[in-house]
């Protein structure tokens, strides 16, 4: 095992990078579906639109990157509101409806994008202080993969702090539980409902900026970012902050060692794996306190 764990340490690494990248991604999505009851297909397009930002606004330094995660924050958070304002009429006609509609805005934003950034995948690099790799237990690694982990992980523990263990994340689970309870004590529930959506949606275009060196932008990216985070939600559980976590570096260890030890067999894996929890927990691994 000792052996094994050598040989694939790089992998290993990158799988968690990537399962923090995912967590980053997907956790939105979850919150949103789990306690909002809004299935929103747009996800992925917040996290490309993050990465063209990214690719737009950084200029090889950390003042660089800082720009563009504060563009990247705002545009997500105001695109997190558009969604809201217009999934909340189809709140009672069903996930279809609304997945149609923001399936639909997903097309029309992805044909702008392309239009505007042409249809090639585009290299982003990371800030020039972050370049360059260290040694890590006797193996090379990119510095700037090492710095992403450090920044998700601390992303993961505030997202945890806000939801799970603060009076703003009673107060979302307290109008999941009962709305009507709520407004009575003088809520607006609109603004809680908008708040999630808006926050969720900011995490995913935080991550397209953070993640574009990793998986930079171009057509068909958000396909693939929003088809990993559906099955991230699946595996950990919806509404679930835990649940999305564990799922994401779950599911980050299987498509990265399955895509470097066994290509032609890694959708499988990533599906498989998605078959197996649902046998064992069809709930997710995570089960949401919140959801009803």
């Amino acid at each position: 095992m000792a052996g094994w764990l050598d040989g694939n340490f790089v992998s290993v690494i990158d799988g968690v990078a990537f399962g923090l990248l995912l967590f980053t991604i997907a956790v939105g999505l979850s919150l949103v579906f789990g306690m909002m009851d809004v299935l929103n297909l747009a996800h992925g397009t917040l996290y490309l639109g993050g990465a063209y930002i990214a690719y737009t606004l950084s200029d090889g330094s950390v003042a660089g990157l800082l720009l563009a995660l504060t563009a990247g924050a705002l545009t997500g958070a105001l695109g997190g509101a558009a969604l809201t304002l217009l999934t909340q009429p189809l709140a009672r006609r069903g996930h279809l409806d609304q997945a149609v509609l923001t399936l639909g805005i997903t097309f029309i934003v992805a044909d702008l994008l392309a239009a505007a950034f042409g249809g090639e995948v585009l290299p982003t690099d990371p800030p020039a202080p972050l370049r360059g790799t260290v040694d890590l237990l006797g193996h090379t690694y990119p510095v700037y993969r090492l710095v992403f982990i450090a920044v998700a992980a601390g992303l993961a523990i505030l997202v945890y702090l806000v939801f799970e263990r603060s009076s703003l994340g009673a107060l979302v689970r307290a109008t999941v539980a009962d709305r009507d309870m709520v407004r009575a004590q003088g809520v607006d529930i609109r603004k809680v409902l908008y708040g999630v959506f808006a926050f969720g949606a900011a995490l995913a275009a935080v991550g397209g900026v953070l993640g574009a060196p990793i998986l930079g932008p171009g057509p068909g990216v958000d396909e693939s970012v929003l088809v990993l985070s559906l099955v991230v939600v699946v595996v950990g559980g919806l509404g679930s902050v835990r649940g999305a976590l564990v799922g994401a570096l779950l599911i980050g260890q299987v498509q990265t060692l399955g895509v470097a030890l066994l290509p032609e067999y890694a959708p499988f894996l990533l599906f498989g794996t998605m078959l197996v929890v649902l046998v064992v927990r069809p709930h997710g691994l995570v089960s949401s306190a919140v959801r009803t």
